[in-house]
């Protein structure tokens, strides 16, 4: 049997195809354009995803057995805002996660509203990326095209709607609405009324490794796959890649280094940081997690080596990075804002300490540290809520960096675990496409059997100390410059 896992990111889909064992067959990568129509916004045509996703799964599964393909899931960027008309057209581009033009929105929902109501109802406070504020965003900025709202979705459950035809999400990327009861899994009736929407428009919830349907016959055959093919709900994708490490049960704990950054601690238990600081949210497993996400991680570092280095050299500027835990020169990874723990839509970059002997590898060191910082600071309220993990795994394209697996393991002073395959929200959700046909009797069952760990970063003491100590000047710095933002 063959599991299709779709990962539906913010620059690319990538696919991958998995067989019952684990094995990955097969990878494709289909890029997609980004637009900024304005400072701060950011934008994707949802037709793109689709496009680019059927693509892929062609070439996917051009070599195999395709009668083999039982299942197909998804792990999916979270937040973004996808609106179809009663004729299922794409009403606008889909307003992403990244997005940052919601400010009014927000400060409406934390401050008139109030913060303590919104954590009430949805176990979480509004932040400038979730999908309500753009909701309410649209109603005010452009009413004509809220009042041709039919369905409202997340960016994967556009593939699942296209796919199969059910009209779906499930409880992790909706946790990530402000739209969502997390604690008791039910769309919450006062943001529904606050956002002035209907519950119609709002699709049927799942838990992430149920079958939501069966690929419509057109679009089986055009993808030269069965009919009987399932399609899976899936996952966000901090929940699928969390499936993808085995970061499931309670207490067990993954860092992404992906286009954004994320501390994710799955929990048996339902839990909300008194100061909203990290998200309270259902996980894929069935139970729940909290989760620190910043906007800006490997991004960071793509945008310092592409960008201003004017290089695609990554690992040879990596090379010259020698002096860990002495570097002078500091970097704010705020390059979209800040989401946890700060909730600041208009922090920004900076460097900080430069002298005139300041040398090119010190400020890649400072990037992939300000990075590494910036996710310190969510795993610091996760210790003062008594939750302090001893190991974690970490993914996404930053953890293919021995040398910035080494500065996370002792900046948090925490084991970590590098997996065999390190493809995370696709791998993740090619796991949920094989509980859901039945091949495994649990979520968590499965990630265990099939996750292998093959090494270890341990932090080394001396080194750790020397990080706590930089990592102490540094949180100083945000509440410093936030006003001059």
């Amino acid at each position: 049997m063959l599991f299709i896992g779709v990962d539906l990111g913010t620059s690319a889909v990538k696919l991958l195809l998995m067989d019952e064992t684990g094995k990955i067959e097969k990878i494709v990568s289909k890029e997609y354009p980004l637009y900024f129509p304005h400072p701060g916004w950011s934008e994707q045509k949802p037709e793109d995803w689709f496009a680019q996703t059927a693509e892929g799964i062609k070439e996917l599964v051009s070599e195999c057995d395709r009668s083999e393909v039982k299942g197909i899931s998804f792990g999916g960027q979270m937040h973004g805002l996808v609106a179809l008309d009663e004729a299922d057209n794409v009403i606008r581009p889909a307003i992403l996660w990244n997005d940052g033009r919601t400010g009014k929105q927000t400060d409406y929902l934390n401050n008139v509203i109030g913060k303590d109501k919104l954590s009430r109802y949805t176990a979480n406070i509004a932040f400038a990326g979730f999908t309500a504020p753009k909701i309410l965003w649209m109603k005010e900025n452009e009413p004509e095209n809220f009042a041709r709202i039919a369905k409202i979705m997340l960016p994967k459950d556009y593939l699942a709607y296209m796919l199969s035809g059910s009209f779906c999400t499930e409880y992790s990327d909706a946790s990530g609405m402000l739209l969502l009861d997390v604690e008791h899994k039910c769309w919450s009736k006062e943001m529904i009324e606050i956002c002035g929407i209907r519950k119609e428009q709002l699709p049927k919830l799942y838990e992430s490794w149920e079958p939501v349907g069966c690929l419509k016959p057109e679009i089986a055959g055009e993808l030269g796959l069965p009919e009987d093919v399932k399609v899976i709900a899936g996952a966000g994708d901090n929940a699928a890649a969390a499936v993808g490490t085995a970061t499931v049960g309670d207490g067990a704990c993954n860092i992404s280094l992906g286009t954004s950054g994320t501390l994710f601690i799955s929990s048996n238990k339902f839990g909300v940081d008194e100061h909203n600081a990290l998200h309270s949210f259902d996980h894929a497993d069935g139970h729940y997690h909290l989760m620190g996400c910043m906007l800006s991680a490997a991004s960071c570092n793509k945008w310092w080596m592409d960008d201003i280095l004017k290089t695609k050299a990554y690992q040879e500027e990596q090379e010259g990075v020698t002096k860990l835990g002495e570097n002078h020169v500091y970097y704010l990874p705020y390059l979209m804002g800040e989401r946890s723990p700060h909730n600041d839509p208009d922090a920004r970059a900076a460097f900080i300490g430069m002298t005139m002997d300041t040398t090119r590898e010190e400020m890649t060191q400072a990037v992939l540290e300000g990075v590494t910082f910036g996710l310190r600071d969510s795993l610091e309220v996760a210790r003062s809520l008594g939750v302090n993990p001893e190991r974690t795994k970490i993914c996404g394209g930053g953890a293919k960096s021995p040398l910035w697996r080494k500065i996370v393991a002792n900046v948090m002073n925490m084991k970590v675990d590098i997996i065999e395959s390190e493809e995370g929200p696709g791998y993740g959700a090619a796991i949920l496409a094989a509980v859901g046909c039945g091949v495994f009797p649990s979520v968590e069952e499965a990630a265990k059997k099939l996750v292998k760990v093959v090494a270890t970063e341990e932090p080394e003491p001396e080194l750790a100390a020397k990080y706590e100590e930089r990592y102490q000047k540094f949180k100083k710095f945000y509440p410093l410059l936030k006003g001059n933002f």
